[in-house]
């Protein structure tokens, strides 16, 4: 007896075995004659290879004709394991003159064609054996095709300044394979799908030469290939994958079809470029295009739109074919038919167009392993993938067998139940009826998988409006964002529900004018439309977003890029950390080498990231603290990556930074790791070049000019507005002697400084101080002087007179306009920080943060942990109510002004959620008069 076990079951250890010692499957004999035919020419052999061989000849009449013609090489075949099989016949082939080399491919291709029928019929290979065998005898008789004919040009002087060294490199020429043979799947019978192309800059002005050359090279190749003589042929060549096929040669020049998909292509051509593989010739120039190629195929964004273009292709393909209406399985077609095959492929393509992108672990070129893929990074529930991945496996078996019978080029099933019961023999079955029930349930099974991701829903009527929701609705049709027929399209199968959603909102009317606003901000609809029907909890995202903070919707109206972020998978992961952080920016930078496209990639990066934590700030995911930690973190994160890009840059023009190099220090909020949403960033830069006069570059500058030119560089790479926007504000203004001193300060300059003449103001800064970014064994250095500076530079009563002075100053210049203006005033923020670095200077603690700066005030015995629970408290009150205004609001400007009646309803909602209290206004007051009382009673200035 054959023990039936999973094709996969004898991978593995026994993967070297010989065949007979792998049988796990038979076909049932379909047709007698040739059954019994089999049995007495083999009837020597083993007794399962002998019923394998029966089976299959009974089964397939091109398969028994094979074996009628070639027994001694099937018997020496049979008698060692599949993969030595394989493997000689391939050894076996070699350069050879074009009409010799014909003969001998299609001599192999038939003892190929019996091999691995064999070895698939036996299950003894998996189906990725099976067509990775198939795609590995075609790329060796590519390769050899094209050595042959190029042989030939060379040798007739046809091919300017190429010799017989340049022949296995196709003298410049490159084929791609596209499709199953791109991707290693070619099917039993399958066609290949090639794109020919040539380097044109190896010919220069030759190259118009060369391309003549190559056409008629790519034609003979087509030729060599798929002829049909008395030897049969070798794989039927397709050629009609190239840029605009209709009009363009067979084989162009790299620089022209470069041209075309940067300005013509098609999602259809980006979806085939997936599998595209350099398989023969100039390996390494056609791996350059594909490179050159992956903005073209990968989009940085997320691109749902693709899902609409797939859909269309599959209607166009089933109109063309006639392919509509209830499966039936007599004739059904197995690649292109509802259920099959192509809508396996388009399902995992799509998806992979739409956020490969993103992701380059999306990018494999075969099916399951792409199924899988998506499956781990949550784009496709594992159950989902694993069933397609099952169903795509059994597909495939089905249409090998389909194509052994005859060795036709078919997908399509008999037309009769006889026709039909061949097949399921060949697949082992001998209860047809029961085969052709589990085939109709994965067809079935599969169409409604693939149908509900691709077809469009029709949306349900929409809600009453009232009068002054209608006319606004009515506008929005002229807004850019519908200029479009396809936005207009996608946006009223969305508009129902996105209005249904609008009006459940605490304040509809508010809702909806907020969505006006986002709205008619944005430039263009298609992209971010198609993402909301892709994914409808976006809608609701939206909606709360603009009903609580009108200002981060017209942010997203400018940055709708953001919401890729949220659909990628991380938005609601646990937050990474700084260190997280940082390796992920470096990820996202290191896909180019310019320097423009590296800050660029920083710009993306960071809005996605800086939305985030706005959002989960927002919808109560994280609070105030929380957030304004994680917007600390994401800025060092920020510095730390973007400082050694501008360090590279100066170093191209002046040479390595002269000395022990430099360092970046963090000042104000930034060191003291908490940020809102609105922060700028306070910068100092601090280096070593006492020992070194200037650079070695190919412009030296002396040491001073270059660590200004350096830290110019990094405000600008920081600030500077560019396509993607900018990264943060910067202000050096705490930098020693301010705007008057150098923009870069001397280690040893900051030293004296600090000691000798820094005022008292100076030296609270520096409390907050945190080296960011630069050179470790300097940062070491620099943290060191600021904690030695510290402990020998606040003692006695000069300090706290001057912060008392500094108090008086701040209240007459900034006296705070009450309401939810926390920042300025006695006892509110600003207040308070600065209290808290008085304790720190005068205890000589290193800490940054309020909280660990006044606890050093209590284990010093300056503040009572009364005192000390007072000013906490305020503090955590003023922060979240600056986080949550900042939030809310486009600037600091407009924050100082905010009154709470001007607040929406939403945001309203969300400041009491954050005060705890429903009239923020009052808390803060109460608040600010404690703190003000004890700072007075310690300090003084005010009173």
């Amino acid at each position: 007896m054959i023990d039936r076990k999973a094709p996969h079951a004898h991978a593995g250890a026994m993967t070297e075995a010989a065949f007979s010692r792998r049988i796990s499957r038979v076909p049932v004999p379909h047709d007698d004659i040739p059954a019994a035919d089999a049995r007495r020419l083999f009837g020597d052999l083993a007794p399962d290879v002998v019923a394998l061989l029966a089976g299959t000849a009974g089964g397939s009449p091109f398969l028994a004709g094979l074996m009628q013609r070639e027994p001694d090489w099937l018997r020496r075949a049979l008698a060692a394991s599949p993969e030595a099989a394989l493997a000689g016949l391939l050894e076996g082939l070699v350069r050879e003159p074009p009409d010799v080399l014909a003969r001998s491919l299609r001599r192999a291709k038939g003892r190929l064609s019996l091999l691995v029928a064999l070895a698939d019929l036996g299950g003894v290979w998996e189906l990725e054996q099976v067509t990775g065998a198939l795609t590995a005898f075609a790329d060796r008789a590519v390769q050899l095709a094209l050595e042959a004919l190029v042989e030939a040009e060379v040798r007739r002087g046809r091919l300017a300044g190429q010799t017989e060294d340049d022949i296995a490199s196709g003298a410049g020429m490159v084929v791609l394979a596209m499709g199953k043979m791109g991707a290693g799947e070619l099917n039993y019978s399958s066609d290949i799908d090639l794109i020919c192309l040539f380097d044109e800059t190896r010919y220069g002005t030759d190259a118009g030469d060369a391309r003549t050359v190559f056409v008629r090279l790519t034609r003979r190749l087509a030729g060599l290939m798929s002829d049909v003589t008395a030897d049969g042929y070798v794989f039927r060549t397709d050629l009609r994958l190239r840029p605009d096929a209709a009009v363009t040669p067979v084989c162009l020049s790299m620089g022209a079809a470069e041209s075309y998909y940067e300005s013509e292509g098609r999602t259809w051509e980006r979806a085939a470029y997936i599998k595209a593989r350099a398989c023969a010739g100039d390996i390494a120039a056609g791996a350059r295009f594909l490179a050159a190629l992956r903005p073209f195929v990968w989009r940085k964004h997320l691109d749902f739109v693709a899902i609409q273009d797939a859909h269309d292709m599959r209607l166009r393909i089933r109109e063309h074919r006639g392919l509509h209406g209830r499966i039936v399985l007599e004739g059904h077609n197995m690649k292109l038919g509802a259920g099959g095959i192509r809508e396996i492929e388009f399902f995992a393509q799509t998806r992979q167009l739409i956020a490969g992108g993103r992701d380059p672990a999306l990018r494999d070129r075969q099916t399951v392993p792409a199924l899988a893929a998506l499956a781990a990074r949550g784009w496709v529930p594992e159950a989902v993938s694993n069933a397609l991945a099952g169903t795509y496996r059994a597909h495939r078996e089905v249409e090998h067998r389909l194509q052994m019978v005859a060795d036709a080029q078919t997908h399509s099933l008999p037309v009769t139940a006889g026709g039909i019961a061949r097949i399921a023999h060949l697949c082992g079955e001998s209860d047809v009826a029961a085969w052709r029930d589990r085939l109709l349930e994965r067809l079935e099974a599969t169409d409604r998988l693939t149908e509900g991701f691709f077809a469009p829903q029709a949306s349900a009527a929409g809600p009453a409006l009232s009068t002054h929701a209608a006319s606004v609705v009515e506008r929005w049709v002229s807004y850019p964002a519908m200029r479009s027929d396809r936005a207009q399209a996608i946006f009223r199968r969305l508009k129902p529900g996105l209005l249904r959603k609008l009006q459940a909102a605490v304040d509809p009317d508010e809702a909806l004018a907020s969505f006006d606003g986002f709205l008619a901000g944005l430039p263009a609809g298609v992209q971010l439309f198609a993402l909301f029907e892709a994914n409808p909890q976006l809608v609701e995202l939206i909606v709360d977003v603009l009903a609580t903070a009108p200002v981060l919707g017209r942010y997203l109206a400018r940055n709708a890029q953001v919401l890729d972020a949220v659909i990628g998978g991380s938005f609601f992961a646990p937050w990474p950390g700084r260190s997280g952080l940082e390796a992920g920016l470096r990820q996202a930078m290191a896909g180019t080498a310019d320097y423009e496209a590296k800050l660029d990639a920083a710009r993306a990066w960071m809005r996605e990231w800086h939305f985030r934590v706005g959002v989960h700030h927002l919808r109560g995911l994280t609070d105030a603290f929380v957030a304004g930690a994680q917007y600390a973190d994401l800025a060092r994160a920020v510095v730390a990556a973007v400082w050694p890009v501008a360090v590279a840059e100066v170093v191209l023009r002046h040479g390595p930074p002269p000395g022990r190099g430099a360092v970046v220090l963090g000042m104000g909020s930034l060191g003291a790791g908490l940020l809102n949403a609105g922060s700028d960033l306070d910068l100092i830069v601090i280096y070593d070049a006492d020992a070194v006069d200037m650079s070695a570059g190919p412009r030296p500058l002396a040491s001073r000019a270059y660590y200004a030119r350096l830290t110019q560089g990094l405000v600008t790479a920081l600030a500077a507005p560019m396509a993607a926007g900018r990264l943060y504000e910067v202000d050096m203004r705490l930098r020693p002697s301010g705007r008057q001193g150098p923009v870069a300060t001397a280690v040893s300059s900051f030293r004296t400084y600090q000691m000798e003449a820094a005022w008292t103001w100076e030296h609270l800064a520096l409390t907050r101080a945190r080296v960011l970014a630069g050179e470790p064994l300097l940062a070491a250095e620099v943290e060191a002087l600021r904690q030695d500076v510290l402990a020998t530079t606040g003692t006695g009563a000069q300090v706290l007179g001057d912060v008392a002075d500094m108090r008086r100053r701040l209240a007459e210049a900034k006296p705070g306009t009450g309401g939810l203006e926390v920042k300025a005033g006695p006892g509110r923020l600003m207040d308070i920080e600065l209290f808290a670095q008085t304790m720190a200077l005068t205890t000589g603690s290193p800490a940054r943060a309020v909280a660990e700066q006044i606890a050093a005030g209590v284990d010093g015995q300056k503040v009572s942990q009364t005192d000390a629970t007072v000013l906490l408290e305020a503090h955590r009150l003023f922060w979240a109510v600056q986080a949550g205004v900042r939030l809310l609001t486009s600037g600091a400007a407009e924050a100082q002004r905010l009154a709470p009646e001007k607040l929406g309803t939403g945001a309203r909602a969300f400041l009491a959620r954050q005060t705890g209290g429903a009239e923020p206004e009052a808390l803060v007051n109460a608040a600010a008069v404690r703190a003000a009382a004890v700072i007075e009673r310690l300090i003084g200035g005010t009173g």
